[in-house]
């Protein structure tokens, strides 16, 4: 199946019409030192089963330039970011063209779903990459961007700002900076 290769490829129109409600493996392992959720998968994410696929995302450069990876890896490498101590999952499992398409009941569905994982997995931080997306799904409306005073399923829990292109908000190098954040309080010996 197209996809399931690592290498990059394409999807078409109707391969991205088709994805809609479509999922992406979640990249998971045992005691990682961060956890990124996402919000859910895009269409071209879900097309090509693999996270933040779409071309203009700025998850994997910036991933990189805050140094939680030695070089930029793709979207079709995701599988090197567990031996790193990174995984990737999202708050709801369904492909959609919009992250404003998920009610916010759907999203605190997600939560409570992140809140198991994350108790079966044990990483050390949760990042979860929307704050008006955590907001909804936790249920804490006054959340900020940064380390949360609550913890998620036992791990610290982080809120970065969603690394999609349509999110103008944020410029890249106030991204990196957040995400630099992130990953010296996760290499940290003791926990902030």
């Amino acid at each position: 199946m197209k996809g399931a290769s690592t290498r990059p490829w394409k999807p078409t129109v109707e391969q991205l019409r088709a994805a809609r409600g479509g999922r992406v493996p979640d990249v998971i392992a045992p005691g990682l030192r961060v956890l990124f959720c996402g919000i859910n998968p895009g269409l071209y994410s879900a097309a090509i089963r693999h996270h933040f696929g779409r071309p203009g995302n700025r998850f994997w450069p910036v991933l990189h330039a805050a140094g939680f990876t030695p070089r930029r890896l793709t979207p079709f490498e995701e599988r090197e970011l567990p031996p790193l101590g990174y995984g990737i999952t999202n708050l709801f499992l369904g492909a959609s063209a919009r992250a404003d398409e998920i009610t916010d009941e759907a999203l605190q569905n997600g939560g409570r779903r992140l809140e198991r994982k994350v108790r079966r997995y044990g990483p050390r931080f949760v990042a979860v990459l929307g704050v008006t997306a955590y907001r909804a799904a936790m249920r804490r409306p006054d959340a900020r961007v940064g380390l949360q005073a609550e913890r998620l399923g036992g791990a610290r829990a982080w809120v970065l700002p969603n690394p999609s292109g349509l999110n103008a908000h944020y410029q890249l190098g106030e991204l990196v900076r957040l995400f630099q954040e992130l990953r010296e309080a996760a290499e940290a010996p003791h926990l902030p």
